[in-house]
């Protein structure tokens, strides 16, 4: 059996662990991207009779791709901007 705990800081109000074992690791990352898991304090993936610190791993995963300034469209861009605001025109 593998399954993961998250374990979530709330300050003030104390922690929980989140733990069940019908989530995947992809649903753990998609939770961890989406803003749904925050102020994380560890992942932890129990598999057999292992633990792993898998938390930089996750959060790794889990980080939005950044994208060089130099490959993005920017005349496409305007393009796009200008047919949006014609959209709204009144004719």
């Amino acid at each position: 059996m593998q399954y993961f705990v998250v374990m979530i800081d709330y300050g003030r109000r104390g922690r929980e662990a989140v733990v069940d074992p019908e989530i995947t690791r992809r649903e753990v990352i998609s939770r961890v991207s989406s803003g749904e898991y925050r102020n994380i304090l560890f992942i932890h993936e129990i598999a057999e009779n292992s633990v792993d610190d898998v938390t930089e791993a996750i959060l790794a995963e889990a980080a939005l791709p950044e994208i060089p300034p130099e490959d993005l469209d920017l005349q496409a861009l305007r393009h796009d901007h200008a047919r949006d605001l014609r959209k709204h025109e009144k004719a």
